[in-house]
């Protein structure tokens, strides 16, 4: 067996199945997850319709690259939604769709690290844990780096040593960041990328939760519109991820895909060939009617906007507790550890959230998830201020 396999950590959700092994949950009361971060509200009908349209594509194989109608439509959002110079974005050479986020920034990392020289993947911390995974089965070194209040929980990127930069081969960002919702300015978009320039690494944007934003007249700002607003329409060493998972609430449909810098998605193309992940015709269809339909995502925003709005309120009177600039997430303080509260509150109210120190790793001392649960709003409106009233007696009642 490969021995990296052992170098990998197990997923947040099997922690907490371990911490609340043996409690016994009060049965008068509904159970309400606010743990896992699987979108809840209705796939669009009009893309279902596509599917059932086309199953007779199932008799035909799909090719890696995707067919070109999917392509050029994720071409034409990418470029209005992120004000990127016409022309520069390409269907034939800076696009490829994946099954989902997570296989494609798995397989990336497996297709630009060279393991034969000193390899460091830099990744935020909290982080989603494909980045740490796919880092040791390259033979690469994760470095994480803290997300802490104090720095509105982005990375201190001026911090970072230059001993780490010189090895460092991919920069994972991840904006709006999972679990914070923060998301990284224009300013710092550039530093990261001046950064790439100067020791040569690749910068790998995670953002999935793109389109999750409160404010209709203010989206959040992605890694290739700052390349466009510097001039960069080459992209040269920028990679950005986005899926319908959580935009159009199709977290089945396993529907993605890279884009930016041609180099680089050459050799990702080249390795996928081999490891036969395309994604299949009628999925690819289903998603260019998603990708050319803004709708049902403005009408997703509202139905998470109405969540926060009756939710943190609530929260507020016993926990610590802002609204996130964009995402699905709450990213709470707690009065007690993180740990004791997730279990106690599963034990007491059949509520159930994430610890935080579970996305987070321990570094020299500091793991800046503790005293922090992810909570998840993903449930209906009526569940989730259910939650957040149980929340609060839990919190006003426990005793130690």
């Amino acid at each position: 067996m490969n021995p990296d396999l052992d170098r990998l950590h197990p997923y947040p959700f099997e922690k907490l199945s371990s911490l609340k092994a043996g409690i016994r949950v009060p049965g008068h009361l509904r159970s309400i997850s606010l743990g896992i971060g699987e979108p809840k509200h209705p796939s669009p009908d009009f893309v279902k319709q596509v599917i059932a349209d086309n199953l007779d594509k199932l008799a035909n194989y799909p090719s890696t690259r995707g067919i070109d109608e999917l392509r050029q439509a994720i071409a034409d959002w990418a470029t209005r939604r992120f004000s990127l110079t016409p022309g520069t974005l390409t269907p034939e050479h800076h696009i490829v769709p994946v099954n989902g986020t997570r296989e494609g920034i798995f397989s990336l990392v497996q297709s630009v690290v060279d393991s034969s020289r000193p390899a460091t993947v830099v990744s935020p911390n909290p982080f989603y844990q494909v980045y740490e995974g796919a880092a040791f089965l390259a033979g690469a070194t994760p470095h994480y780096l803290a997300c802490d209040a104090a720095h509105d929980f982005i990375p201190d990127f001026d911090r970072v040593p230059t001993s780490v930069w010189e090895d460092c081969q991919v920069l994972f960002l991840c904006s709006p960041g999972n679990p914070s919702g923060s998301v990284m300015p224009r300013k710092t978009l550039a530093r990261v990328i001046e950064l790439a320039d100067r020791y040569d690494f690749i910068v790998a944007s995670d953002e999935c939760y793109s389109e999750l934003y409160p404010d209709e007249n203010n989206p959040p700002e992605g890694l290739l519109q700052t390349c466009a607003a510097i001039g960069r329409d080459d992209f040269a060493r920028c990679i950005v991820f986005h899926s319908l998972s959580k935009r159009s609430n199709l977290p089945g449909l396993r529907s993605g895909f890279v884009a930016g810098d041609a180099s680089v998605l050459a050799g990702f193309l080249k390795y996928r060939t081999y490891h036969g992940c395309a994604m299949p015709i009628h999925n690819q269809l289903a998603s260019i009617a998603a990708w050319q339909d803004e709708d049902h995502v403005r009408e997703n925003r509202a139905a998470y906007r109405a969540k926060f709005e009756a939710v943190v309120p609530i929260l507020r009177e016993v926990m610590d507790v802002d609204f996130p600039d964009a995402g699905f997430y709450l990213w709470p303080e707690t009065p007690f550890d993180d740990e004791t509260f997730a279990r106690e509150l599963s034990a007491q109210q059949n509520v159930h959230v994430l610890p935080g120190r579970y996305l987070s790793r321990t570094v020299d001392g500091h793991n800046p998830g503790e005293n922090r649960v992810r909570m998840a709003l993903v449930a209906p409106v009526d569940e989730c201020v259910e939650a957040a009233k149980r929340i609060v007696t839990f919190v006003r009642n426990y005793q130690p």
